[in-house]
């Protein structure tokens, strides 16, 4: 069975046999996708972590699949029905829906009209109904019994037996099944419009779509607005064409196989075909959002940290008041306070908060400060500009506070800030967001940072396993520095868990700063194997050894010794970076004995020792004076930040209280299949004003500029 998932693997994914094999054992060896990917390229052909995980999550799904095969051919070949024909068609199904199609007719029923009517003895009469006897209610007299007592009751329960019968033809349950994906569609009609507060869901009042048309965020409102009571959501059908197409089978018919056509098709396959798309369509749905919502995380997770930077975090509120809180440049707080900055507040309390935010700014050094975006985030954000008029090098930067309420009432946040109340560590984690946004995020469930669509919605343990695979890979990608990593962090290193990480920490409480990779062996349940796949992702800054403070793993260490020496270089400086950009890759890997991809990354390493991936993404925008939507015109040219990809557009922060739609139609003047071809969560943008909603607040953007397109 191994074999076959090889190669069925190698045809989907059209990846070599003996790729696919070598992951599978790696696997099986206690390896992470981390590791395979980064430190293990000779044996996988240089595979990422998505085309690993790929055949990982294959391969558990054929098994999966070529054990229900085994289950369900057992319990038929028990039955003594199964043909070498049936045995062969369970075989070479690739779906699940499809074996159980198949087994359909053999599973063990719950009681029925028609089990009711076989024990009664009905099925003699059932097979005249089909024979299309003449007198069939003369004949039905013969059959009157218990619960059948007349004539037309008995006819009525054979006509069940049929239509039960009927309804178990995997070819007509087939081809009902490719009817409706093919010329079948989705509609809705309003159910309770007044429960549609916001009329969120007022394009779908009455609406229609071909089922082999219809976009997956367009099934997942639907499913929506059906679950909120709001809409009635059902399928329609060419119903006369699927009669017709069942009727052809009969030579001759009579009034009782007409019944049991209609019955066959209306009552029993259509529900059941329409169960199946719903189900298949509400997957692909699915799938399609966790898609979009991990390569959304993924690019958030990637967005340049703002380094060495003293930054004042600002939690906004309307009734309460704002807290404030000052982190030094490596998100050491310093200090918190609380101001009242916008009414209800009085003038002389607004003026007063002028005041304290002013003398934070000049006590601390304050360099920017990082707003969040939550409630009252656009009238701090006036509040801050009159401030920093008078402290022109000092910017403001509005930052997505989405999960930062979630992170400061978890127990993580009472740990690190046991003496604080919610609303200051969320000012801290705003704060911290700028430095280090993938630091900080990793804190906080994914679900929660709020760059996906319809996350409430889908499969929630999938949804989980796939944001979980995003922040690994990112974090394993861009390295962690063991002596500042929380134990959120370093939970995410490949190798190690939630146990070790937390003795990490305890181990650089107890003794101070780790000094080498070599000492990391020191610390508690840290074993070999846990080792392995870990040092290479562990990073220590200001090491004797320059190779911890990089991607060189220490399996790796005695090849960049052999390196060194065979290019005479002794120290990394400009001259040594000379020489090993200009290294053969072939003749040097052979000579030093080691694998061409991984000389590769040592010299990339080497080159740039204690790089950050995340410095060639682009930093946030950061603003002095607030911008209103008085202010914009038609065509006017803003630069933004892209905050959210969704499958109809981008939402994008330009400096106003809502963020902008970018519509898909406006990203480009040629056709675009999807946002994220164009744009990414992180992005900065140029974009011009199309389209300005005053009384809404609603603004649409555009990435062309409108005189292009006209």
């Amino acid at each position: 069975m191994e074999n076959e998932n090889v190669t069925k693997i190698a045809q989907d994914l059209n990846i070599k046999e003996s790729q696919i094999a070598k992951v599978l054992d790696l696997t099986s060896q206690g390896n992470t996708i981390p590791f395979i990917a980064r430190y293990r390229k000779e044996m996988t052909g240089n595979l990422d972590e998505v085309q690993i995980k790929a055949i990982i999550d294959l391969d558990k799904s054929m098994t999966a699949l070529a054990d229900r095969k085994a289950t369900v051919l057992a319990k038929i070949e028990e039955q003594g029905k199964l043909t070498a024909e049936l045995k062969k068609a369970i075989e070479n199904s690739e779906k699940l829906a499809d074996v159980e199609e198949l087994y359909l007719p053999y599973k063990e029923k719950r009681r029925t009209k028609a089990t009711i009517a076989r024990e009664a003895g009905l099925f003699p009469l059932a097979r005249l109904i089909l024979q299309n006897k003449p007198s069939l209610e003369v004949e039905a007299a013969n059959f009157i019994t218990e619960g059948f007592e007349t004539a037309d009751k008995a006819l009525a329960g054979a006509c069940e037996i049929l239509i039960e019968a009927f309804s178990e033809d995997n070819k007509l349950r087939s081809w009902v099944y490719n009817e409706i994906w093919s010329y079948s569609s989705i509609i809705s009609t309003v159910k309770d419009e007044a429960a549609d507060d916001n009329k969120t869901f007022q394009i779908y009042y009455d609406f229609s779509e071909k089922v082999s048309k219809i976009q997956g965020y367009r099934i997942l409102a639907l499913n929506r607005g059906e679950k909120l009571g709001i809409l009635k959501v059902g399928f329609e059908h060419n119903i006369d064409k699927m009669v017709r197409f069942m009727g052809a089978r009969f030579k001759n018919k009579n009034a009782y196989i007409d019944d049991v056509i209609a019955g066959t098709i209306k009552k029993k396959i259509v529900p059941a075909m329409e169960r199946r798309v719903h189900s298949e369509l509400t997957e692909s749905a699915e799938d399609g959002a966790i898609e979009l919502f991990s390569e959304n995380l993924r690019n958030l997770l990637l967005v340049s940290p703002l380094k060495g930077k003293m930054v004042l975090g600002f939690d906004p509120a309307f009734r309460t008041e704002a807290k404030l809180a000052v982190v030094d440049q490596t998100g050491k707080l310093m200090t918190t306070q609380v101001i009242y900055p916008v009414p209800p507040a009085s003038q002389a309390k607004i003026e007063q908060s002028k005041k304290d935010l002013a003398e934070l700014i000049r006590t601390y050094g304050v360099e920017i400060i990082a707003i969040g975006n939550g409630t009252a985030s656009r009238e701090s954000e006036a509040f801050v500009a009159q401030v920093l008029k008078d402290f022109p090098d000092v910017s403001y930067v509005i930052v997505n506070e989405s999960g930062a309420s979630v992170y400061s009432a978890s127990e993580l946040a009472r740990h690190e800030f046991p003496d604080l109340t919610v609303e200051k560590r969320s000012a801290i984690s705003i704060a911290r967001r700028l430095q280090d946004p993938l630091a900080e995020l990793v804190k906080i469930d994914p679900k929660s940072i709020g760059v996906g669509q319809y996350q409430h919605d889908v499969s929630q343990k999938k949804l989980a396993e796939n944001l979980d695979f995003v922040v690994d890979t990112v974090v394993n990608q861009v390295g962690v520095n063991i002596n500042t990593a929380s134990p959120a962090l370093l939970a995410h290193v490949s190798g190690l868990n939630k146990t070790i990480s937390e003795n990490i920490v305890k181990y650089r409480d107890e003794n101070g700063r780790i000094a080498s990779r070599e000492e990391i062996k020191k610390v508690p349940r840290l074993g070999a194997k846990a080792f392995e796949q870990a040092a290479g992702f562990l990073r220590i800054p200001g090491a004797e050894n320059i190779l911890d403070n990089t991607g060189v793993h220490p399996e790796s260490y005695k090849a960049v010794e052999r390196l060194l020496k065979e290019l005479n270089i002794t120290d990394l400086d400009d001259s040594a970076k000379t020489k090993l950009q200009s290294v053969s890759i072939e003749t040097m890997a052979e000579t030093i004995n080691i694998g061409q991809e991984t000389l590769k990354d040592i010299i990339a390493d080497l080159l740039k020792p204690g790089r950050d991936l995340r410095d060639d993404f682009e930093a946030p925008v950061l603003r002095q004076d607030v911008l209103d939507i008085s202010d914009l015109e038609i065509g006017q040219k803003l630069e933004g930040t892209v905050r959210n990809v969704v499958d109809f557009g981008a939402f994008v922060d330009i400096g106003l209280h809502d963020d902008g739609l970018i519509h898909i139609s406006q990203m480009s003047k040629s056709f675009v299949k999807h946002p994220s071809q164009v744009v990414s969560v992180g992005d900065v943008v140029t974009v011009w004003v199309s389209k300005i909603d005053k009384e809404r607040g609603k603004i649409n953007l555009s990435l062309v500029d409108l005189r292009e397109l006209n």
